[in-house]
């Protein structure tokens, strides 16, 4: 039997992932969103640096709080109260820095050129207005339709997405629906007007496996018919390994290694990648084999210390990681291929800090490690 963590490579090798000669449709550049708290500022994304391209697809990955959601919100605009984009950081859609757009003008901005899909349906859709008028609204708003003519095209939308019987659910109201006939019509939603770049933040969350294969088939369906540009939020490799062009892996609000798929699938140079990847469950397993996890719990955003905000989970920690922060940095052999890590894998740098620790059964962070987790 095929283990998972081999249909992964397997998956990203057969994914082209190489780089357009398009112009970018967006770009982010030292991105920082802080909120302040009781506690201090908490640094949910800390200097990041993105790139999607028109037709394209960037996955972002990561474990819970790692920064990814609040990174689709600020390019949306829609972050709570208490958070603020810091001065200095730029979102330019289309050459248009986001970060200076008006409220007025988002409203004009919000499905025609950028939409997003959340990972709750029940809780991004109005409870009180049904399926069609909340379809029609927004057809009627951006494209100025009447009420006629915005009930055909939605009907439409929900044919396409795969709604079946569609002009029966147009009248039904969201608890009607099932979770994935909920979470296409968010999809319906998102993609009414078209827009140029489609954000979708976990959007298989709660979903059983046989539901999430088909959001995400339709996902990139809809992409194949436009040149629409698309960011993939997830914490789970094995979802981006085959739909993806790159990859931005995040860590502590950072984005800590980015590159085209196929690269990055078969030449991972973080530790923290390798980790999520050894952490995926193998169906060749036997059962009851115990699951690889990595050690400790991800860091503390609220005024972080110096160094590397890995090192205390870090295989291949050395002294210097515990008070310099590494830069992303591209390889050697591969200028689209950055990571930010001084002792990267596969490198001589790497393998000499990973056997030393575990031969000493332990980090500079002081962390215990067994030398059977380090590869």
């Amino acid at each position: 039997m095929t283990e998972v963590g081999e249909m992964t490579a397997d998956a990203a090798v057969e994914n082209p992932g190489a780089a357009s000669s398009r112009g970018a449709l967006l770009e982010v550049r030292g991105l920082r969103v802080w909120f302040d708290t009781p506690r201090g500022q908490v640094r949910a994304v800390d200097g990041v640096d993105l790139r999607v391209e028109a037709g394209r697809t960037l996955g972002i990955v990561g474990e819970s709080g790692s920064g990814k959601s609040v990174l689709s919100r600020a390019v949306m605009k829609i972050l709570a109260p208490s958070a603020r984009v810091l001065p200095g950081s730029e979102i330019l859609l289309d050459g248009v820095d986001l970060a200076t757009v008006s409220p007025k003008r988002n409203k004009h901005l919000w499905g025609v050129d950028l939409a997003m899909v959340f990972q709750d349906p029940m809780t991004s859709l109005t409870p009180v207005l049904t399926i069609g008028q909340q379809l029609t609204e927004t057809l009627r708003f951006h494209l100025g339709l009447d009420r006629r003519a915005a009930k055909t095209e939605a009907i439409r939308l929900l044919t396409q997405v795969g709604i079946p019987e569609p002009a029966t659910r147009f009248g039904r109201y969201p608890h009607h629906l099932s979770g994935g006939m909920r979470q296409r019509v968010t999809i319906a939603l998102a993609i009414a007007c078209s827009p140029k770049l489609l954000i979708a933040d976990e959007p298989t969350t709660a979903l059983d496996v046989t539901v999430q294969q088909q959001i995400l088939d339709l996902l990139g369906d809809l992409q194949a018919t436009t040149d629409m540009g698309m960011i993939l939020i997830t914490h789970d490799l094995g979802v981006v390994a085959g739909r993806t062009d790159s990859i931005a892996v995040m860590y502590a609000g950072k984005v800590v290694e980015t590159g085209p798929t196929r690269q990055l699938f078969s030449h991972m140079r973080h530790p923290y990648t390798r980790a999520l990847m050894d952490a995926i469950p193998r169906l060749g397993d036997p059962s009851h084999t115990r699951l690889p996890s990595i050690p400790g719990r991800p860091p503390t955003v609220i005024d972080p210390p110096a160094g590397c905000s890995f090192a205390p989970r870090c295989p291949s920690a050395q002294a210097r990681c515990l008070v310099d922060t590494p830069r992303l940095e591209a390889a050697d052999d591969s200028p689209q291929h950055s990571a930010a890590c001084f002792y990267p894998l596969g490198t001589p740098a790497g393998d000499t800090a990973r056997e030393a620790n575990a031969s000493a059964g332990v980090t500079a962070a002081g962390t215990r490690i067994d030398s059977r987790d380090v590869i």
